[in-house]
């Protein structure tokens, strides 16, 4: 039989592990998205509502997980619940879903108009407001670590900022491109209240939170923004527009259709990993975890779009590791005190990752 240490290391473990999985997923869909969505608009896609739809509408694939824990629970309890989700958190989960549509459609037009490396740089703005409304929404505790972090990635931004005019596509007028730069920084601002508010709909619970029951919010968020994003495809009439943009696509049809399963799949990564950093980390790790990734995704952008890198986004990056090695120092030294002070206890239930999955 296993001791309390033995379970309390056992229930770390796997903590740790779903966190790195869920960093994992994160990272893919978070420097992917951005490039394949790019890469549809350079070569002849002009549909932003289906771009914004594409962002949530892979959301089926979750039923996959789902159906396999299902299973793993019918084996040892044939009465198990197919869904766990109660009224209240389905109500939650469908007001951030149509939050998150609204996100959607604000940052497809700012990538439509802008160069990934400059909507990028705009959307590292997006911690800043992720720290805000973590600390108004949630309560939380800012120490000098993560203060350092969010300075650190703004400033990050803020050096990536210097030279954005001579971004401007070819052809596109100062007004649509100054237009892209609002929505996405409007798309920033939103997404920042969205990741807490996220935090806060768990904690407000009155339900255990498993990782199953955080599939199951992530499925009906993208599915309230599918919603929200095909209602606006059906008064643009993206739905009849799209075979003919798939004959006039550059790269041809047939990688006009990969492009568009593949966007859908790689975006669900994103917010699939984005609810899970929070559910076994914070809302505040999750927004910096993104903003770590944006030179990443900049540098992927100058390899496979030749878009230019100036020396300052060789010291945003600079920065941007900095911030991040600052943050999870903090993180470290704070879980040694906590574990030296804390009395060897089983944790609650309701803090457990893994419980009911």
């Amino acid at each position: 039989m296993e001791t309390k240490e033995e379970i309390q290391g056992n229930s770390t473990i796997k903590r740790k592990s779903l966190l790195l999985l869920n960093c994992l997923i994160l990272s893919i869909g978070n420097c992917g998205g951005p490039l394949i969505m790019r890469l549809y608009f350079i070569h002849g896609g002009k549909r932003v509502w289906l771009s914004a739809w594409l962002q949530t509408s892979g959301c089926p694939v979750i039923l996959i997980p789902l159906a396999i824990t299902y299973l793993h629970r019918r084996a040892t309890d044939p009465a198990t619940k197919l869904f766990y989700m109660k009224t209240p958190l389905f109500m939650a989960a469908a007001i951030v879903g149509v939050l998150t549509g609204l996100d959607d459609y604000l940052y497809a037009y700012g990538v439509a108009r802008l160069p990934v490396s400059t909507s990028s740089l705009i959307i590292a703005t997006q911690l800043a407001f992720t720290a805000g409304f973590a600390f108004l929404l949630v309560k939380e505790k800012f120490t000098y670590y993560s203060i350092n972090a969010v300075v650190l990635l703004t400033a990050g931004a803020g050096v990536l900022a210097m030279h954005t005019a001579s971004d401007k596509p070819a052809g596109e007028s100062r007004r649509e491109y100054m237009m892209g730069f609002v929505m996405t920084l409007g798309a920033a601002a939103l997404y920042g209240f969205i990741l807490p508010l996220v935090e806060l709909t768990y904690k407000k619970s009155r339900q255990e939170i498993s990782y199953t029951l955080v599939m199951e919010i992530q499925m009906i968020m993208c599915l309230l923004a599918t919603v929200f994003c095909t209602v606006g495809m059906l008064i643009n009439k993206d739905f009849q527009a799209i075979p003919r943009e798939a004959r006039e696509f550059e790269l041809g049809d047939a990688t006009y259709y990969q492009v568009v399963v593949w966007s859908a799949v790689i975006w669900q990564g994103f917010f699939l990993g984005a609810i899970g950093v929070i559910f076994c980390a914070s809302s505040l790790l999750s927004g910096i975890l993104i903003a770590l990734l944006l030179p990443a995704t900049e540098i992927l952008a100058v390899i496979f779009f030749q878009e230019k890198f100036q020396a300052e986004k060789g010291v945003a990056l600079g920065l941007s590791l900095w911030g991040f090695a600052s943050y999870f120092y903090g993180e470290m030294k704070g879980n040694k005190k906590k574990k030296l002070a804390a009395p060897q206890t089983l944790m609650p239930p309701s803090n457990n990752p893994v419980g009911n999955a």
